[in-house]
């Protein structure tokens, strides 16, 4: 039976599959998955490496085609979307957290977070004075001229958040946030987002191979061999 979920999903995925095919070797890294998540949810998608949950998320975000089922992002298939619109989507109305930071090297920290209001066509007044709000609001206000190898690993994370949050995104994947840090810096960094979640009311879809990093979110989902093994949300239809 088709999946539709319950019609108040920001993200709603129907018997979504991937295969990797390199020609001498297949791999079906989602086999099926229906998921829902809903507006403002803080979600942990976890599972063994090679699980599929980094595959799910490159795919629910669109960074990724799906090989067979539908996406839906507040209400578009984005796999009608062509690779421009797609992008600009993607530009508009997500964030990005990465395990590695992938900040500039050359820029300061405002100007790391500065720089997608910039590409989108912000004047540059406005893109600082909004940068350096972010800023504030992940803990960083005074480090805003800090070049990243002047930055602790967690600082340079809150910078790759605000970097995220800036264009007041409606969604913020996350994949490994702080897979690269050590328990107490994680520790602060889940705590940001739980309260950044809480108060600005964004949807967190956080992939992570950590379980209290997992556990900290609202709703967790584990995954295994390209398939939603639990989920202990009521919109997930196996």
């Amino acid at each position: 039976m088709e999946y539709k979920g319950n019609g108040h999903g920001i993200i709603i995925a129907n018997a979504l599959m991937k295969t990797y095919d390199t020609g001498t070797v297949r791999v079906e890294a989602l086999k099926g998955v229906d998921l829902e998540i809903r507006r403002g949810e803080m979600v942990s998608i976890m599972g063994p490496s090679g699980c599929g949950k980094t595959t799910l998320l490159n795919c629910l975000s669109g960074l990724d085609d799906v090989t067979a089922g539908t996406v839906h992002v507040e209400g578009m298939d984005i796999g009608r979307l062509s690779d421009d619109r797609r992008t600009r989507h993607r530009a508009r109305r997500m964030g990005f957290v990465f395990q590695f930071y992938n900040l500039l090297p050359v820029l300061t920290a405002v100007e790391n977070v500065e720089m997608p209001l910039l590409l989108a066509g912000v004047r540059p007044r406005e893109a600082r004075k909004k940068a350096v709000r972010v800023l504030s609001q992940v803990g960083l206000s005074g480090f805003e001229t800090h070049m990243p190898s002047q930055l602790s690993g967690g600082q340079r994370q809150r910078v790759t958040i605000a970097r995220a949050l800036v264009n007041d995104p409606a969604i913020v994947f996350a994949d490994e946030p702080t897979g690269d840090l050590d328990r107490k810096t994680t520790d602060e960094i889940m705590a940001l987002l739980k309260r950044l979640n809480r108060e600005n009311g964004q949807t967190f879809v956080i992939v992570t191979h950590d379980a209290k990093v997992g556990g900290a979110a609202s709703r967790q989902i584990r995954m295994l061999d390209g398939r939603i093994a639990f989920d202990n949300g009521t919109t997930q239809n196996t």
